[in-house]
C-alpha cells in the first residue's frame, strides 16, 4: 500500500523537488530585464543603414559570447559546459541572419534582435524535447544583448548582501553557473524541470532547490522563505524557531554526510559503486578528491563545443587524457561517453542543421552514420589517452537503439583494447537490454533522456514536469528490466542520469539491480551514507513499493517511510 504525502498547508507552495536540503533566509527576485526606458532612449540607434546595425549587433553579441566563455573558464564539470553551449548560441549565425533579415525589412534594432529570438524559439519550442530547453538560453542572449546595445549593465542574478533565497520565473545556465553557495542558500523557480540546466547546475553546486514551484513569482522581496529540497515546499513566513530547529537539524545531518568516505555498502556489506560525472580535467581532478571509485560519466563533447572543426587525434589525446590521469591509482576506472552532439549540443563540424525535431534525429551514435571517421578518430583518441596513462577505460556510445548498433560499436571498440558499453537512453534500449547485453560488456542508464522519451515530455516544459520526474513508474519499469537483464548476463549495469543523485531513488535503484551510481561529486557523500544505514534486503523493499507506487509522489513517499523505518 503506498503512501502519501500530507497536504501542505495554505502558506506552503509546492513544486518539484530537485536537490535535498533545508534553508531559511528573505526572497531575493530575479527580475533581469533591460530596462523600457532605456530601451525608449536607444529608438532606432541612429544607424546610417542595416548593415551599420548589424555591425552594432555583431559587436553586442560578440560581448555576450565573451562573457559566457569567461565565465565557462572559471567553472567546470556541468557549469562549464552549459556556459559553452550559450556562447556558441550567441554567436550562430542562424540567429544573426534572423536580425539582418530583419533590418533589411526595416526594423529598428531592438526589435530586429526581438524579432529573430521570438522565431527561433517558437521554432525550438515546437521542436519540443531537449531543444525547447534553449528557448531559456536564447531569451537570456535577447536580454543581454539588447542591455549592451542601449548602454545598460548585462541583466541577471543580483548580488546578494545577506543570505537568500533566490526566487525567479526561470533561470538561465549563465545565471546558475556563477551563483555562490555560501550566499545563495536555495533556488525556487516558477518554471523548469527536474532535469533542466538550473537543476543540474544546482546539483553540482549543492544549493538546495525547488523548481515548478506555481506562484513564485509572486513572492514580494524580502519575504523569510522555508525551502524544502526533499519535500518540494516554499514555506512563506514560517515560525522562526521551528525554521530554526529544522536548518539546524539538517546542518547536523549534512555534516554526519561529509564525514563518509566510502567506499560504498549497504549495511550488510553489499557493495555499490559510487561514481562521478566528470567534463574536463579540472572536474576529474575535484572529483578524484571525493570519495568515488572512478567516473560513471565523462562528457566527451565539452570539448567541442566551441571548435569550428574536428580535432586531430593527437588533440583528442591530449584532451582526455587528463581526464583518465586523475584517476590513474590503479584502482579506479573512467567510463567515457563518445560525442553526444545533436539536439540541444550542436557541434558544427558534426550535426545536421535544419532538423525538424533534433531531440529524435541525428544525434549521439547516429552522427557516424554518413561520417565514420567521427567516430573512428575519437576511439582512437580515447585509446591513446588510455594507453598514455594506464587507467582502465570503458567506452559506452549514446542514443543505441537496436542491438545491431550495438554489436558494432562494441567490436570497434574492443578492437582497440577497451571496455564497450552503451547508454539505455531510448526505451527500445531498455526493452531489449538482454539483447543489448549480448554484444556488450555493460549498461549505463541515462535517465534524464529515458524519462523524456518514455513519457513523451519535454523535460523543460514546467506544466510537464510531472511527467518528467523520474520517479514515475513507467521509468522504474523500464530501470528495473534494464537491471534485471544484467543480473541474469553477469554484467554491470549503472546509472548516471540525474536519478542517481536522490538518495532515496539511489536505494530504490540498488533494489531493482543496478551496480553502479554516477553523479555529481557534490552528491556522493549523501548517497554514500544513505545506502550504508539500509539492509539490501530493505533496498528490495523500497524498489518494489516504488515499483507499486502509482505516481512520483507515492512512490517518494513509500520509499522515505521505509527509508526511516
Amino acid at each position: 500500500m503506498s503512501v502519501s504525502p500530507p497536504p501542505l498547508p495554505a502558506s506552503v507552495l509546492s513544486g518539484t523537488p530537485v536537490v535535498p536540503g533545508i534553508a531559511h533566509a528573505p526572497a531575493l527576485l530575479v527580475r533581469g530585464e533591460v530596462s523600457e526606458s532605456a530601451i525608449l532612449a536607444f529608438g532606432d540607434g541612429g544607424f546610417s543603414d542595416p548593415e551599420a546595425a548589424l555591425a552594432a549587433y555583431d559587436a553586442a553579441a560578440e560581448a555576450v559570447a565573451e562573457g559566457f566563455a569567461a565565465k565557462a573558464a572559471k567553472v567546470s564539470g556541468a557549469s562549464a559546459e552549459v556556459l559553452s553551449a550559450s556562447a556558441g548560441l550567441a554567436r550562430d549565425k542562424g540567429l544573426r541572419g534572423g536580425v539582418k533579415k530583419a533590418l533589411t525589412s526595416g526594423q529598428p534594432l531592438v526589435e530586429a534582435v526581438r524579432a529573430a529570438v521570438a522565431q527561433f524559439v517558437d521554432v525550438f519550442t515546437a521542436m519540443g524535447g531537449l531543444m525547447a530547453e534553449r528557448a531559456t538560453d536564447l531569451h537570456d542572449i535577447e536580454r543581454r544583448v539588447v542591455a549592451h546595445l542601449v548602454g545598460e549593465p548585462e541583466p541577471g542574478v543580483p548580488t546578494p548582501d545577506q543570505p537568500s533565497v533566490l526566487v525567479a520565473a526561470d533561470l538561465a545556465p549563465s545565471d546558475t553557473a556563477g551563483l555562490d553557495p555560501t550566499v545563495v542558500l536555495a533556488l525556487v523557480t516558477e518554471r523548469g524541470g527536474p532535469t533542466s540546466h538550473t537543476a543540474i547546475i544546482a546539483r553540482q553546486l549543492g544549493i538546495p532547490c525547488v523548481v515548478g514551484v506555481a506562484g513564485a513569482v509572486g513572492i514580494e522581496a524580502g519575504t523569510p522563505l522555508l525551502v524544502d529540497g526533499t519535500l518540494g515546499s516554499v514555506e512563506l513566513r514560517p515560525d522562526p524557531v521551528e525554521a530554526h530547529r529544522r536548518v539546524a537539524q539538517d546542518r547536523a545531518e549534512r555534516a554526519l554526510l561529509e564525514s563518509w568516505t566510502g567506499p560504498a555498502r549497504t549495511a550488510d556489506g553489499v557493495a555499490v559503486k559510487v561514481l562521478a560525472n566528470v567534463a574536463d580535467g579540472e572536474s576529474a581532478r575535484t572529483a578524484s578528491q571525493a570519495p568515488v571509485e572512478g567516473v560513471g560519466l565523462f562528457r566527451t563533447e565539452l570539448c567541442f563545443l566551441n571548435r569550428q572543426d574536428e580535432p586531430s587525434v593527437e588533440e583528442q589525446a591530449d584532451i582526455y587524457a587528463p581526464v583518465l590521469e586523475a584517476f590513474a591509482d590503479g584502482e579506479r576506472y573512467v567510463v567515457v561517453r563518445t560525442l553526444d552532439a545533436g539536439s540541444d549540443k550542436p557541434i558544427a563540424f558534426a550535426t545536421h542543421e535544419g532538423e525538424e525535431n533534433p531531440a529524435l534525429g541525428v544525434r549521439g551514435l547516429r552522427l557516424c552514420y554518413d561520417n565514420p571517421g567521427l567516430l573512428e578518430h575519437q576511439l582512437d583518441g580515447i585509446a591513446q589517452a588510455a594507453a598514455r596513462t594506464g587507467t582502465p577505460t570503458w567506452v559506452m556510445a549514446p542514443m543505441v537503439a537496436t542491438a545491431e548498433e550495438a554489436r558494432d560499436f562494441a567490436a570497434r571498440v574492443r578492437s582497440r583494447g577497451l571496455k564497450a558499453g552503451i547508454m539505455v537512453e531510448i526505451p527500445s534500449a531498455a526493452l531489449l537490454a538482454n539483447r543489448m547485453l549480448e554484444e556488450v560488456d555493460f549498461l549505463s542508464i541515462g535517465t534524464n533522456d529515458l524519462t523524456q522519451y518514455t513519457m513523451a515530455a519535454d523535460r523543460m516544459a514546467t506544466d510537464l514536469a510531472r511527467l518528467t520526474d523520474p520517479w514515475q513508474p513507467a521509468v522504474l519499469r523500464l530501470v528495473a528490466i534494464t537491471a534485471e537483464a544484467g543480473r541474469h548476463a553477469g554484467k554491470p549495469v549503472g546509472v548516471c542520469g540525474e536519478a542517481a543523485a536522490d538518495p532515496a531513488l539511489a536505494c530504490a535503484l540498488v533494489g531493482m539491480g543496478v551496480t553502479s551510481l554516477s553523479m555529481a561529486p557534490a552528491s556522493v557523500r549523501a548517497v554514500g551514507a544513505t545506502l550504508g544505514k539500509v539492509t539490501m534486503a530493505t533496498c528490495v523493499e523500497a524498489a518494489e513499493a516504488a515499483l507499486a507506487a502509482t505516481d512520483p509522489q507515492a512512490a517518494r513517499a513509500a520509499v522515505r517511510a521505509l527509508l526511516e523505518a
